[in-house]
């Protein structure tokens, strides 16, 4: 796998935090747990409940020496979400969510909770996707 990272730019390889002096093409040879730095969600961004929970799985893949404590309160966390979500669209994802982790596969985690964002948004500001539904 390729990688490409501008000048500055941070990636978070396994725990590690790499940031490039200069343009770089970085080729991963092996299997390895990263992320880039646009998909790093700052604490204060973790407003919704499943902000919170990627929140949460990010920590585990970018401390995996530290994520026995992250583990267990991402479970806790996907069983209340299982029932204050009765959509079956976000069901469906909180159920891959849950195998992804105990697969120790964070980064799809974190990629099946993305998707899930505007479903939660529109489900928990009703009115606001309605209003943008009119000015179209």
């Amino acid at each position: 796998m390729n990688i490409s990272l501008r000048r500055g730019e941070k990636l978070y390889l396994n725990g590690a935090v790499i940031r490039a002096d200069r343009k770089v093409c970085i080729e991963l040879l092996n299997d390895v747990t990263f992320l880039l730095e646009n998909h790093v969600m700052q604490a204060k961004d973790a407003t919704s409940p499943l902000r919170q929970l990627y929140f949460v799985v990010q920590l585990m893949l970018m401390s995996p020496n530290d994520a026995a404590a992250a583990i267990d309160m991402c479970r806790g966390m996907l069983a209340s979400l299982n029932t204050a979500f009765p959509d079956p669209r976000i069901l469906n994802g909180l159920a891959l969510v849950a195998k992804y982790v105990d697969d120790k596969r964070m980064f799809d985690a974190l990629k099946t909770i993305r998707t899930l964002f505007p479903l939660e948004s529109e489900i928990l500001n009703p009115s606001s996707t309605q209003d943008s539904g009119k000015a179209a």
